[in-house]
């Protein structure tokens, strides 16, 4: 009885870490199959800021970020 309750009780352990498993071998899959020639690297500025510049996303391949006026409340650019 007692190893039946001990068997039971590592069961969402051993599922979360499956699943860890799982999603980070996916992770490294999709990113060893990303086809990339810059992948890019963090610089720091004079200022002390850290930026990532290059990489394989532009800036025009993002969405725009959608205009909506703000009726509450006015603002002032």
């Amino acid at each position: 009885m007692a190893l039946a309750r001990r068997v039971t009780t590592m069961f969402p352990l051993v599922g979360a870490v499956a699943t860890a498993v799982a999603l980070t071998g996916a992770a490294f899959f999709t990113v060893a199959h990303a086809d990339c020639a810059d992948a890019g690297r963090f610089v720091q500025r004079d200022d002390g800021v850290i930026e990532f510049v290059g990489g394989c996303v532009d800036g025009k391949d993002l969405p725009a970020v959608p205009k909506v006026d703000n009726v509450r409340y006015a603002v002032q650019p």
